[in-house]
C-alpha cells in the first residue's frame, strides 16, 4: 500500500464515505457496557442460503524498512504458521525489488522475508510483482518501454529464480532461490490506478507479462489488477480490462480501506462497509460480461481500517498534516469492524480476505514488528479462519435480526453438521466517538428451528481479551434460545455440535 498515491486515495475515500447507506451509530446506547445493555434477538432458520467460503490471509512488504522482521523475531514463523494464512501475499517494493540495474541483481532484502514465508502455512504465497525495477521508469514514473517487454523479461527472471532448478544467470552471475520451493501464485502489478497506469495501459501490460511468465512455467496462476479501490472505481476501470484482456486470469483482486484520515469517527468508518459490498457486486457484474471471466473469483488482497502512514518527518502521507497512528487497527474496534467486513464481503462472494499487514504497528499489524507480540487483530483474524475455514467453506443459514444496522450476524452450517453463529457488535456509543467503547448489546439467539445439539460453546473477543493468549471458549449448554452479552465493540462465536 505504501507506494500508492495516498493523497489521491484520501480524497477519493472521503468522497466514498457517503456510499455507506444508513446510519451505523446508536443514539446513546449503554455507554460501552454498563449494567443495562439493549436487548436484541436473532432467529436462525434451517433454510440454507448458498455457500460461504472466505479464506483468511495476511501480507508482507519486503523493503528496507521491513526486512529485519524475522531476524528480530525468530519465533515469528511459528506465530505466522499458527494463523494458517492462505497464500500469504508478498509485495516487494523499493530495495525489495531485486533487479538493481539492467545487469545486476540483489535478492537480499526480498529473501529476508520471502524464505521464512515459504517455510510456513501452505508454502504457497502470492508473489505480487508490485513495481518494475527503478531503471525501467522515467522521471515521472512512466514506463520507458511502452510495450512492457522489458518488464515481462524481468517477471520471467523472477519465475526462473523461484521455480526453475538452478535459477537464471545474469551478467553479474547466477541467481537461484535457496529453498527450491516454487511460487505458483503471482499478482501482476499493484494498484495501477494509483501508479500511473490507466485501464488500457494496464491491460496491455497484463497481456504482455502473463504469456511471458507462462512460457517459463505453464503451471502458474495469476491475480489481476489489485485495484486501490473506492466507491465507483470498478465501473470506471474494469470495462477496458474485461473487454481487452487476452491473457489468462485466475483471480480479480482489489483492496479496501475504510479511511485515510485518523480523525474520521467510528460511525464514518463503519458506514464504508456497505460500499465495499457494492464495489464487489460491480466487479462481478463486469466479469459476467465476458464468458471467459464469468467463473473468476474476487479476492480482497489488502484490507484494514486506515491506509495512511508516516511518509517521513512525522507527516501524514494522505493529508500532509501531522501523522497520527490509528489505534483502531488493533483495539476492540477491530473486533467489531473486521468480522463485519469479513461477513459482508463473504456474503457478496469474495473468496479471500487479506490483512495488511502482518508485522507492523498498532494501526496495521497483527503482531508488533519489533517484538513479535500478538495484537488483538491477530486473534480476530485467527478465529475467523478457525470458525469459517476455507477450504472447505460452509453453507449460509437464513436468519432475522431485530438490529441488522448494528449487529452483523453470520450463521453457517458446516460439513460436519455443526453450526457456527457469529454476531459482531458494531453499535456506536456516541456519534463523535473515535476509537470509542461501543455500546453493549444483550443478544438472544433462537436456534429452535435447527433441532437439538449435544454441546455448545461461546468464544468472545472484546476489550478484555488477553493479547498473549487470546480468548477462551466457555461452555454453553444448547437450548432453544441462548443469550449472551457483548460488552461494547466485540465479536462472539456460538458453536453448536450435533
Amino acid at each position: 500500500m505504501k507506494n500508492g498515491l495516498l493523497a489521491v486515495l484520501c480524497a477519493l475515500l472521503l468522497a466514498a464515505l457517503g456510499c455507506g447507506g444508513g446510519t451505523m451509530g446508536s443514539s446513546g446506547g449503554s455507554g460501552g457496557g454498563g449494567s443495562n445493555p439493549a436487548s436484541e434477538s436473532v432467529v436462525i432458520s434451517k433454510i440454507t442460503h448458498g455457500p460461504f467460503a472466505v479464506a483468511m490471509s495476511t501480507s508482507f512488504q519486503p523493503a528496507e524498512w521491513d526486512d529485519q522482521f524475522f531476524a528480530l523475531n525468530p519465533s515469528a514463523t511459528g506465530t505466522l504458521g499458527t494463523l494458517a494464512p492462505h497464500h500469504i501475499r508478498l509485495q516487494g517494493i523499493s530495495r525489495g525489488v531485486p533487479q538493481t540495474t539492467a545487469s545486476t541483481w540483489d535478492f537480499g532484502i526480498l529473501e529476508a522475508i520471502t524464505q521464512p514465508v515459504l517455510s510456513v502455512g501452505d508454502h504457497s504465497p502470492e508473489f505480487q510483482i508490485a513495481v518494475a525495477p527503478a531503471f525501467m521508469y522515467d522521471a515521472n514514473h512512466n514506463f520507458v518501454d511502452g510495450t512492457y517487454q522489458s518488464f515481462a523479461a524481468y517477471a520471467q527472471d523472477l519465475v526462473r529464480y523461484y521455480n526453475i532448478p538452478g535459477g537464471f544467470t545474469a551478467t553479474d552471475g547466477p541467481h537461484a532461490s535457496l529453498s527450491g520451493i516454487p511460487i505458483t501464485w503471482w499478482g501482476i502489478y499493484n494498484e495501477p490506478n494509483f501508479n500511473n497506469l490507466n485501464s488500457t495501459q494496464y491491460t496491455n501490460l497484463y497481456n504482455a507479462v502473463v504469456p511471458a511468465m507462462q512460457a517459463v512455467d505453464p503451471s502458474l496462476k495469476y491475480a489481476a489488477i489489485e485495484l486501490g479501490d473506492y466507491f465507483g472505481l470498478a465501473n470506471q476501470f474494469l470495462p477496458a480490462f474485461v473487454s481487452g484482456v487476452t491473457a489468462h486470469v485466475d483471480v480479480l483482486a482489489t483492496h479496501f480501506y475504510s479511511t485515510c484520515t485518523q480523525k474520521d469517527s467510528d460511525t464514518t468508518i463503519f458506514s464504508t462497509v456497505p460500499g465495499f459490498v457494492t464495489e464487489v457486486g460491480d466487479i462481478y457484474a463486469q466479469l459476467r460480461t465476458k464468458p471467459a471471466l464469468t467463473a473468476v473469483p474476487v479476492w480482497v488482497t489488502e484490507n484494514n481500517v486506515n491506509a495512511d502512514y508516516d511518509k517521513g518527518g512525522g507527516i501524514s502521507a494522505c493529508n500532509g498534516t501531522t501523522f497520527v497512528t490509528d489505534q483502531r487497527g488493533s483495539t476492540a474496534f477491530f473486533a467489531a469492524w473486521r468480522p463485519y467486513v469479513f461477513s459482508q464481503l463473504g456474503k457478496a462472494g469474495v473468496q479471500a480476505l487479506y490483512h495488511w499487514d502482518f508485522g507492523a504497528d498498532q494501526q496495521y499489524g497483527e503482531v508488533d514488528y519489533n517484538t513479535g507480540a500478538r495484537q488483538l487483530s491477530y486473534w480476530v483474524d485467527y478465529w475467523l479462519g478457525q470458525m469459517f475455514p476455507s477450504p472447505p467453506g460452509a453453507t449460509l443459514l437464513q436468519y432475522t435480526s431485530t438490529d441488522d444496522p448494528e449487529l452483523e450476524t453470520l450463521p453457517v452450517l458446516r460439513a460436519d453438521g455443526s453450526v457456527v453463529i457469529m454476531v459482531a457488535n458494531h453499535a456506536v456509543n456516541a456519534a463523535s466517538d473515535n476509537n470509542g467503547p461501543g455500546a453493549a448489546r444483550s443478544v438472544q439467539v433462537d436456534v429452535s428451528a435447527l433441532g437439538s445439539f449435544s454441546s455448545g460453546s461461546l468464544l468472545t473477543i472484546d476489550k478484555n481479551t488477553s493479547l498473549s493468549n487470546g480468548p477462551t471458549a466457555a461452555v454453553m449448554m444448547p437450548a432453544k434460545q441462548m443469550t449472551f452479552t457483548l460488552d461494547g465493540y466485540a465479536v462472539a462465536f456460538l458453536t453448536l455440535k450435533p
